[in-house]
């Protein structure tokens, strides 16, 4: 299946490049994802938490750095993952790429993503809802953690230590089942009368 995503960042894009390479202070924003081993400058492992109604899953992979281009502020990341209680596997391939704007920054990413077994059985319909849910929450930390960093370089030195870093919360549960309920109601009847629904 393919996604697309973006989001916009109030940066500037090489400030927002350097930012998004150093995975340490991105994957806090990562909803349900939490970093536990850097291999080498390219190749991380960690896991990542979801829940679907009553069924919780919890992945065990590794995300690789395929290409990077500071030139065009692009990246390819690839990653696998194994659900550890059995239930299938996960694998990615995303490309994400900068485009600057008027005093913004657009962030458009196209990921290729496989599920196997009972994983699949679970998303199936949902997982658009589930990107688009978990692209809005990435970007919103991140928005957070960008201006209390820039707050706290601004700051004299005889300040306390910065704040830890705002966490992203796992997406998942009741409310993300009822989220992608109420958006496939509004697609089906966007469909039946030729229009776009209100929300």
């Amino acid at each position: 299946m393919r996604i697309e995503n973006q989001f916009e960042v109030r940066a500037r894009v090489e400030e927002l490049w350097m930012y998004l390479l150093d995975v340490e202070r991105v994957a806090p924003c990562m909803p349900g994802a939490e970093l536990t081993e850097t291999i080498d400058d390219h190749t991380w492992k960690g896991l990542v938490k979801m829940k679907f109604g009553p069924v919780a899953l919890d992945f065990a992979g590794t995300v690789t750095m395929d290409d990077r281009d500071d030139a065009t502020h692009r990246v390819v990341l690839k990653a696998q993952g194994q659900e550890r209680r059995g239930k299938g596997a996960a694998h990615a391939e995303v490309m994400s790429w900068l485009e600057p704007g008027d005093g913004v920054t657009t962030v458009k990413m196209q990921a290729d993503i496989t599920l196997t077994g009972a994983v699949a059985q679970l998303s199936r319909g949902l997982l658009p809802e589930i990107s688009a849910k978990l692209t809005q929450q990435f970007a919103d930390c991140l928005h957070a953690n960008m201006a209390m960093a820039e707050r706290v370089e601004e700051a004299a030195p005889t300040e306390a230590a910065a704040p830890a870093p705002i966490v992203a919360k796992p997406v998942g549960g009741i409310r993300l089942g009822l989220s992608a309920l109420w958006a496939m109601i509004q697609r089906f009847f966007s469909r039946l009368f030729g229009g776009k629904s209100s929300s």
